[in-house]
């Protein structure tokens, strides 16, 4: 006779921790239920499961909201750097993410420098993107200028 369990951990070819599952009731007492891979779907165990995806939920709305208002800033944003230039309009140096990240911090926004999608450091004069990873699936696009710096 099958049983309902509330999964406490994730079970390969069974499901996710949180989820609701039917399994054959030797499999649930014998195995996962020992274990501590499940747990049996009382009442008060599945309403103790929705107030926890309740919680969670609550959590990862308020983390997409807070994501969403800081992309929104980021990319209503230009940045401005001037960098020394040789002949030929060639950088002295280049602009890295920790640049970038500095300058945010200047402007009130602070993130991590490896939250910014750069690739190589930007070693041209001009206008350029990069992408920024706000986490909860929310990306901006940051954009920056590079300009030349007047030699003393």
């Amino acid at each position: 006779m099958p049983m309902q369990l509330i999964l406490t951990q994730d079970v390969a070819h069974l499901g996710k921790a949180g989820e609701l599952v039917t399994v054959k009731s030797g499999y649930g007492r014998n195995y996962l239920m020992p274990r501590g891979m499940a747990v049996s779907a009382t009442a008060e165990n599945k309403s103790e499961l929705d107030h926890r995806k309740r919680q969670v939920d609550a959590r990862v709305a308020k983390e997409r909201a807070t994501a969403a208002s800081l992309a929104d800033r980021i990319s209503g944003m230009t940045l401005q750097f001037e960098r020394l230039v040789g002949e030929d309009d060639r950088m002295f140096g280049s602009v890295t993410g920790r640049d970038l990240a500095r300058q945010l911090e200047v402007a009130g926004v602070v993130i991590d420098s490896r939250q910014i999608e750069m690739g190589d450091p930007v070693k041209a004069i001009g206008k350029h993107e990069v992408s920024v990873r706000l986490g909860a699936g929310t990306t901006a696009v940051l954009k920056f200028w590079v300009t030349a710096k007047a030699k003393e």
